[in-house]
């Protein structure tokens, strides 16, 4: 692999975290594949784990509270390309909070994730979401 091959995979990476943060802030489901495997892994606090994206997604829409807004922050991206695989690791910090006020929670979480080269692009094929810590106020 040249090392423009490299490094043009690390950044589609890191964009891939970035759109599976936005995905979760602008509830934009319909984008799911843009993210997501079609036979993705998920496993999350909140949600147990969850296969594949039509069930993500129906696991993400109905996780939804009326009111409450997301903001995750996606920091410490650590990416390992092999092949048409890559390990990726993140932390992500995910305020919650109430149009025009300011949070009313926040959240530390670990990302643990594994991304599959596709057709259309990289996507996360297993994701593990560990809660490292929230604050309420």
């Amino acid at each position: 692999m040249s090392p423009e091959s490299l490094v043009a995979d690390r950044l589609e990476i890191a964009d891939l975290f970035t759109r599976f943060a936005l995905l979760l802030d602008e509830r934009r489901w319909d984008d799911a594949g843009t993210v997501f495997a079609e036979d993705v892994v998920v496993g999350s606090p909140l949600g147990g784990e969850v296969r594949g994206v039509a069930d993500l997604v129906e696991h993400m829409r109905g996780s939804e509270i009326e009111g409450v807004a997301t903001q995750h922050l996606t920091t410490d991206l650590l990416v390992g390309i092999d092949g048409d695989r890559a390990s990726a690791s993140a932390n992500s910090l995910v305020y919650f909070f109430r149009d025009g006020r300011p949070p009313h929670r926040t959240s530390g979480l670990r990302l643990n994730c594994t991304a599959v080269r596709t057709p259309g692009g990289w996507r996360l094929g297993e994701a593990r979401i560990t809660l490292a810590w929230t604050h309420e106020t």
